[in-house]
Parts: C-alpha cells; sequence; structure tokens
C-alpha cells in the first residue's frame, strides 16, 4: 500500500510537467508562423553560398530599428583548406541607398580550422531599412559573395 501511493504520486507528478512542457512548447514555437509577419519571415531567412568547395551560411539575426547593433549569424564550413579569413575586414553592408558600412566586430570562433561560426555585428541605421546586401570578400576564391533581403517584398 505504501508504494502504490508513492507510485500514484509520481504518476501525478510527472502527467502535470509533461503538460506544463507541452503547453510551454506549444505556446513558444507552435504558433510562430501567426506571429511574425509574412515579410519578416521571409526577410530572416537563411541564405547560402556553396563555392569553391566553401559553405557559407548567413542568416540575420537582429535588425529591428531599435537594435543596439545589426547582426548577422555566420556559418563557415570546408572539407578542404582553412577558413583563415579576417570576416571584419571583407565584409560591407550596403543599404537600399548605395550606403556601405564596415562590421564593428566578429563575435565567434577564430580564423582557423574547417568550421567556423559567429555573428558579425554592425552599427545600427539611422533609417527604417527597405534593403539590405552583405558582402563577404576573399572567402576561398571567390572574390565576392553577396547575400540580400528585401524588406519591401510582401508589403504590397
Amino acid at each position: 500500500m505504501k508504494y502504490l501511493k508513492v507510485i500514484v504520486f509520481s504518476m501525478a507528478i510527472l502527467a502535470i510537467g509533461a503538460t506544463i512542457y507541452y503547453l510551454t512548447i506549444n505556446k513558444t514555437t507552435g504558433n510562430l508562423k501567426e506571429t511574425i509577419p509574412m515579410a519578416s519571415q521571409n526577410m530572416l531567412q537563411t541564405q547560402i553560398n556553396s563555392e569553391d568547395s566553401i559553405i557559407v551560411k548567413v542568416t540575420p539575426i537582429n535588425l529591428s530599428e531599435s537594435a543596439e547593433t545589426l547582426d548577422f549569424e555566420i556559418v563557415l564550413d570546408t572539407h578542404s583548406g582553412n577558413l583563415d579569413q579576417d570576416l571584419v575586414a571583407n565584409s560591407v553592408l550596403i543599404d537600399d541607398k548605395g550606403n556601405q558600412f564596415s562590421p564593428i566586430f566578429w563575435e565567434g570562433d577564430p580564423p582557423q580550422g574547417h568550421h567556423r561560426q559567429g555573428i558579425l555585428k554592425f552599427e545600427p541605421m539611422s533609417q527604417r531599412l527597405k534593403l539590405i546586401e552583405l558582402k563577404l570578400n576573399q572567402i576561398g576564391n571567390v572574390s565576392e559573395r553577396s547575400f540580400k533581403w528585401d524588406f519591401e517584398v510582401n508589403k504590397k
């Protein structure tokens, strides 16, 4: 009888925990498409360039008007050669008016190895963004890799 109470109590705790977990997960991920406008979903998609045996993935992760920095997550992968590029020196951000901005900081893996990941940070822009282009230069034997996000695509 004593063990039966312990088993029933344990089952009740597990059921409550599972319910709370399910409800929490469902709220944070289940309705993501409903809470983020379609234009925002499109502009924040990861873009991939895979020239010269180097795969470069770029995802804007913080481009809001109130952001302290404009942040891009960058993942570099290769099976040959070294990823020893200075991403701060070899990157530029261009707005819809052609203004160019240099990054202020790389927060991530150092320049070496076959895999690098980190955040490339830029100063915030004073105007509302309509189009943004990130150019990464001299990665492998590719002189320029371009990644563009159009904020006006689905506003019409």
